[in-house]
């Protein structure tokens, strides 16, 4: 009785807040899009091979679009993006063909690059300006505060970097009714207090933000490039890095960044291409190589331009500069377990999550969606991820050639913690999916038969273990870069993306990533502004 109470109360709240959105403005659920026109774009190499800037940003994904925006907005900037321009791409831009660029992959070209860990689970990295926030499920929620407390942040800084994000891409999403289903499965699973729209990550069960906005257009981390100062940045397209370029002073002591070198993504020619830090006059670069190429692309990088564990190197014949052991450790993923709620492949309109839960201290969370399968097929999975995974991985090199995956092994439940929070998740999940409003809505009875044995619970995680896209490390604070992202080491050269992070922030990490990159560039703003 008291659940039904519960329900029929926050269905009247639902009901009032429904009333009230009629009324409001939708330019008020709708960001304020940003002034300004794209800055300039070229897939021509040639255009700015050669040339010297004041930083050079390596990745036009989450993190590199908002850090090269504000970067330009007194220096030169070069973006580098290995992928093409999103704008123009229904499978990107469109909400209704969410999850479709995850089905039609290829090795080069895709917005969407598959890769395969050697745990055999199945992952994907975007390869667009934008990056993954070009063909994730959208959902904007901010980092808890004890995150923010361990990583040292300036908390003011980080609020105004997060209002920063929000004013120009974020919306308040209106509940579809799959998402309004899901709500009431969270809720009925006791997933508590009800905590209706809220970007904070809180317990209970939440409407997040989103980068939808209310006519069903995504708004990546590329329109954060309208704030750019068109004047001081060019984004170069279809330009795959392959190393970083180091002076050649022969002082031992002291390694020193002078550029990158980079090759046409298409492989149509195998010819190699150069641009550089600009030199002041004392011949000491004040600005930097900034890699933001994500928790695959940059510890890639660092290791195919001589930086890591001296014996990585022997293989490769790559020449080694710096011996500096965490690049590509500390590689984590979140293990997630899905529970299908339909019983056969539907032919429904993709569903991106809008609704989470988010329970036992933080450790569990549970969202729910439509994805395509096929081009004429869904499935309505209800997934979970442990938040605080304690298993660890490695990345390491498979090839010279940038345009290939690097191999990487997440070590998915190796520590039993990790199982022994699986089996309690699965529990949780198993009550979600299984719920009186999930049932209801797809016109089945309710199933009662959960799985209650501990041991069945370990072994349907081993079996059934998948991830969230969410996976992080490989260039971590303290290990690889100092608080200041800087890289242990090396003169003029930061890492600034997801491979910093010990754990994914949040629900998911879009948000604090897209917060970072403009944190880290008003950071260095301010630093410039001293020297």
């Amino acid at each position: 009785m008291e659940a039904i109470k519960f329900q029929n109360t926050v269905h009247h709240d639902r009901i009032l807040i429904a009333f009230i959105f009629l009324f409001v403005d939708l330019s008020l659920c709708s960001p304020s899009q940003t002034q300004g026109e794209l800055p300039y774009m070229t897939s021509d190499v040639k255009e700015v091979a050669g040339k010297s800037f004041d930083y050079i940003v390596v990745g036009g994904g989450t993190a590199g679009c908002p850090l090269a925006a504000t970067l330009s907005e007194k220096f030169s900037v070069l973006l580098v993006e290995r992928g093409g321009s999103p704008y123009g791409n229904p499978w990107v831009m469109e909400k209704r063909y969410y999850g479709f660029s995850l089905i039609q992959t290829d090795e080069f070209s895709s917005v969407a690059q598959d890769f395969k860990s050697a745990d055999g689970v199945r992952n994907c990295r975007g390869r667009v300006l934008g990056g993954s926030s070009a063909i994730n499920g959208g959902f904007y929620s901010r980092a808890s505060e004890d995150f923010i407390d361990k990583v040292g942040w300036d908390k003011e800084l980080v609020k105004d970097a997060y209002t920063w994000v929000e004013s120009k891409i974020v919306s308040i999403p209106e509940l579809t009714p799959w998402q309004t289903v899901v709500e009431f499965g969270l809720l009925e699973a006791g997933i508590l207090p009800y905590n209706g729209y809220s970007l904070e990550h809180i317990e209970g069960t939440k409407i997040g933000g989103s980068i939808f906005d209310v006519w069903g257009i995504r708004h990546t981390s590329a329109d954060l490039l309208k704030a750019a100062n068109p004047k001081n940045i060019v984004v170069a397209l279809n330009a795959t890095v392959k190393n970083i370029v180091f002076e050649g002073n022969g002082n031992a002591s002291e390694t020193t960044v002078k550029g990158i070198r980079f090759i046409k993504s298409d492989g149509t020619t195998d010819q190699t291409y150069e641009a550089y830090l600009n030199q002041p006059k004392n011949c000491t670069s004040n600005g930097d190589v900034i890699l933001s190429a994500g928790a695959l692309g940059s510890p890639q990088i660092l290791l195919s331009s001589g930086i890591g564990h001296r014996e990585h190197f022997k293989k490769f014949s790559i020449p080694h500069v710096v011996n500096l052991k965490g690049v590509g450790k500390k590689m984590k993923d979140n293990p997630s377990i899905a529970v299908l709620v339909d019983t056969n492949p539907q032919n429904r309109l993709p569903d991106p999550p809008q609704v989470s839960g988010i329970a036992k201290d933080l450790k569990f969370i549970i969202e729910g969606g439509i994805i395509p399968t096929g081009f004429n097929a869904t499935r309505m999975p209800i997934a979970a991820k442990i938040a605080f995974p304690v298993s660890e991985g490695e990345l390491k090199l498979s090839s010279t050639d940038p345009r290939q995956n690097p191999s990487v092994k997440f070590n998915y439940l190796a520590d039993e913690n990790d199982l022994d929070d699986c089996a309690n998740m699965v529990h949780l999940l198993e009550r979600v999916a299984k719920s009186e409003s999930i049932a209801f809505y797809l016109g089945v009875k309710p199933q009662n038969n959960l799985m209650t044995s501990t041991d069945g619970q370990r072994k349907f995680c081993k079996a059934n273990v998948r991830t969230y896209y969410h996976y992080h490390g490989g260039c971590t604070v303290g290990s690889v870069v100092d608080d200041d992202y800087k890289v242990y080491g090396v003169k003029g050269l930061r890492v600034v993306d997801g491979s910093t992070f010990l754990e994914s922030p949040g629900t998911n990490p879009m948000a604090t990533l897209l917060m970072l990159g403009r944190y880290q560039g008003v950071k260095i703003l301010r630093e410039r502004e001293h020297v």
